[in-house]
């Protein structure tokens, strides 16, 4: 079993010069800032309530079907849009998801502490549920594909989190056991598989000190006083 850690506490990790090998990233919630804010004022711009976006994604039954079919490949973003802006009554479905999104910033500490782990050694893998790369491209937008030398995105791969099979993915194009690796992820039932593989996960938890405990984690010289 892998071990879990929160901001402010470590469980099961020991001290050592070269803790890990690689390190594995989710997108949403961790490489990125101001999405929920993001939302609410697009759905306060369009005249709806200000939690419809999350309500129709994550709550509404034929909402979550689409977005599942989404980020399993199963349904483009173009006809997620067309679907889903029914749904919301939204009349304009062009690029709704680049509509939603317009305002979500890229998470530059996250990024900074991304290219300090790649330097120091680690091997960065990007893990991520796709919301579609056509005609938006999130990855692109906030400028993160450089940044892997591994990306396993659940569009391409047919499997989205929590399916087991594809933290084995990541890890098999890694090609670096479990316990070698940290996973960051800000949703818990993203983290179980991991850690049944031996991965260490971190929850993202949005607090302030996120990038310090990761960066003493990964002992990395920002870590260091």
């Amino acid at each position: 079993m892998g071990t879990t850690t929160t901001w402010g506490r470590k469980t099961g990790v020991t001290d050592r010069d070269l803790p890990f090998q690689g390190l594995i990233l989710d997108f949403a919630g961790v490489l990125t800032d101001g999405v929920d804010s993001a939302h609410r004022t697009w759905c306060q711009a369009q005249g709806l309530a200000e939690s419809a976006w999350e309500t129709t994604l994550e709550d509404h039954p034929e909402g979550r079907e689409l977005y599942k079919a989404l980020e399993s490949g199963r349904m483009t973003q173009t006809e997620w849009n067309r679907r889903t802006a029914a749904l919301l009554g939204i009349a304009d479905h062009q690029n709704l998801m680049g509509q939603a999104w317009a305002a979500v910033r890229p998470a530059m500490g996250m990024i900074t502490l991304a290219r300090a782990a790649r330097q120091a050694g680690c091997a960065l893998a990007l893990l991520s549920n796709s919301f579609g790369l056509d005609p938006y491209d999130p990855y692109r937008q906030l400028g993160v594909w450089d940044l892997f030398d591994v990306t396993v995105i659940s569009e391409h791969e047919g499997i989205a989190k929590p399916d087991p099979a594809i933290y084995r993915t990541v890890l098999d194009r890694l090609g670096l056991p479990g316990s070698a690796c940290v996973f960051v992820d800000d949703r818990h039932d993203n983290l179980a598989p991991a850690a049944e593989l031996g991965i260490t996960t971190v929850h993202a938890d949005g607090h302030d000190t996120t990038l310090a405990h990761l960066a003493q984690l990964l002992n990395l010289p920002t870590a260091r006083h």
